[in-house]
């Protein structure tokens, strides 16, 4: 089925962070498409280059930036260069060493922290103060199922998640009286290299191949399949667009009916 493409964001700004590869580059072509232009912002600067070579080849308004989401000043320097802003994605982040609490290090939990949580703050807060003085613009910040229903051997990640939720809901409190809205997606498995380093490390601790564990995902999920990129890009699309224009502090769930993974892991030998 053909899904008409509205023009619904025309003539709108929008950074997109960690838009280099993966959901992040698939929600910037969502939005261009829909008639944003487009900052592909990524630490990965030679990525992000490429990536809007290949959405300037198909007629896609897109500029490449390098942006450190865990350096507060390089934020502020980057937000404070832009002569507008109408749209924030807050897509960068970063996945976590499968690991138990009982063994995660504290460089591993700050890592996961400081990209994924302390980043998002980092951008929402400069891109709040632009906002407010526009009385304009739209955030959605990328959560995850996992922010809402918490899998076993992620506690970092899952606790930054959760707290993407609880800020995209705090911002949304602070910015209404200015008009601009906040909000957050939740992604279900999605099939992209983020997934596939995740997926490795389940499948070495439960000891089953990488086809084995992309079927029993595939089964879990109520529609039958694995999201795709464009699938998550749509939700954020809307959120962005004035048809959302009386939606803020909310969480969309977009994962094919799926709402989390509870399995128990198993006891682990003695060492």
């Amino acid at each position: 089925m053909t899904i008409e493409t509205k023009m619904d964001l025309e003539g709108l700004v929008a950074v997109v962070t960690g838009a280099a590869q993966g959901l992040g580059l698939g929600i910037a072509r969502e939005l261009a498409r829909r008639g944003a232009q487009v900052i592909v912002a990524d630490i990965q600067l030679d990525k992000a280059e490429e990536a809007c070579e290949q959405m300037r080849a198909d007629r896609l308004a897109a500029h490449a930036a390098q942006l450190d989401i865990t350096a507060s000043a390089a934020v502020n320097s980057f937000f404070i260069g832009l002569d507008r802003l109408d749209i924030l994605v807050n897509n960068a982040g970063t996945g976590q060493q499968v690991t138990p609490i009982s063994e995660l290090p504290d460089s591993e939990w700050h890592r996961v922290m400081d990209v994924t949580l302390t980043g998002a703050f980092y951008c929402c807060r400069a891109a709040a103060g632009i906002m407010e003085r526009q009385e304009s613009g739209a955030i959605v910040n990328i959560s995850s199922i996992n922010g809402q229903n918490p899998a076993a051997l992620v506690a970092a990640y899952n606790v930054a998640k959760a707290g993407i939720i609880s800020l995209t809901r705090t911002l949304a409190l602070e910015l209404a009286a200015y008009g601009v809205r906040v909000n957050a997606v939740c992604p279900g498995p999605v099939y992209t290299d983020f997934n596939k380093r995740n997926m490795a490390q389940r499948c070495e601790s439960l000891g089953i191949d990488e086809d084995e564990m992309i079927e029993r995902i595939r089964g879990a999920i109520p529609l039958g399949r694995w999201g795709e990129p464009e699938d998550i890009a749509r939700g954020v699309a809307f959120l962005c667009s004035p048809e959302a224009g009386w939606m803020t502090g909310e969480v969309m769930r977009v994962s094919g009916g799926m709402e989390g993974v509870s399995a128990t892991p198993p006891k682990r030998p003695k060492k």
